[in-house]
């Protein structure tokens, strides 16, 4: 197994700071919004049809109307939202069988990327943020539990990996094909689904294993890392469906989930 330099990690710098070296990142309050606003819709925080208020969301992020609206619109382009005049933005429902191709569509491409990243060979900034993200991952898993409030970090950490391999692939087409796929709700490597320590494990040892297999140039072996990596979250996603349906129905009352 690959061992890092500890000394040149672990540097006091957090994640979400890291993150921002990777292509994408929001650097800006509006794009901070945007992207708060995109992981809620993405993580499953909104039901199906529920209407996303505009005051209601100001209030939650801490933001002006106008970077929220502007938010509202732009999801509502990249097809995230349903927009209709005089009765605002509401949660697109996406089919499983939409979510189900997304993650299989999201193998190919991830896998792509992976073997791209193998045969152009890693910078040493993207080499750095790769074995960062895995130091950071080791250090959250060294207690032997996880604790919900390490969902957001472990979340960050995923994200960190998978964007520095897309960009490590160098094709700006295939960066944004995957965007495309990810932008598809649950199936998004911010949406941590099945968090439990043994499915966290195994994820981040997946992680190692395609970054040694990038390192060592073996493009084939991380094509094949990669897509057998994202078609196991297929799977979990597909395990947690009916816990994820029960929790909607609870979290939501009619009132909420009712047009207006």
């Amino acid at each position: 197994m690959y061992t890092y330099n500890e000394d040149q990690l672990g540097d006091g710098v957090s994640m979400n700071q890291r993150l921002m070296d990777v292509p994408n990142a929001p650097s800006t309050r509006a794009a901070t919004v945007l992207e708060e606003l995109r992981n809620a819709v993405c993580n499953g925080q909104f039901a199906p049809g529920e209407r996303l208020h505009e005051v209601r969301l100001t209030e939650q992020l801490g933001a002006s109307r106008t970077p929220v609206r502007a938010a509202l619109q732009k999801l509502a382009s990249e097809g995230l939202l349903d927009h209709a005049p005089n009765h605002g933005y509401r949660m697109r429902e996406f089919p499983v069988a939409e979510i189900v191709y997304a993650f299989e569509l999201r193998a190919v491409l991830e896998g792509l990327a992976a073997r791209l990243a193998a045969e152009r060979g890693l910078s040493s900034e993207h080499q750095r943020l790769l074995e960062q993200s895995l130091y950071d991952g080791d250090r959250l898993l060294s207690r032997g539990v996880l604790i919900e409030g390490d969902r957001a970090a472990y979340s960050t950490i995923n994200t960190c990996f998978h964007q520095t391999v897309h960009a490590a692939a160098g094709s700006r087409m295939l960066q944004d094909m995957v965007r495309l796929c990810r932008q598809v709700p649950i199936s998004s490597p911010r949406m941590i689904v099945e968090f439990e320590y043994r499915d966290v494990r195994r994820r981040h040892d997946d992680h190692q294993r395609v970054f040694e297999a990038i390192l060592g140039r073996e493009a084939w072996r991380a094509e094949m890392l990669m897509r057998d990596h994202v078609m196991y979250l297929k799977t979990a996603m597909i395990r947690s469906l009916p816990t994820r349906a029960a929790a909607i129905e609870l979290r939501y009352s009619p009132e909420e989930a009712s047009p207006e």
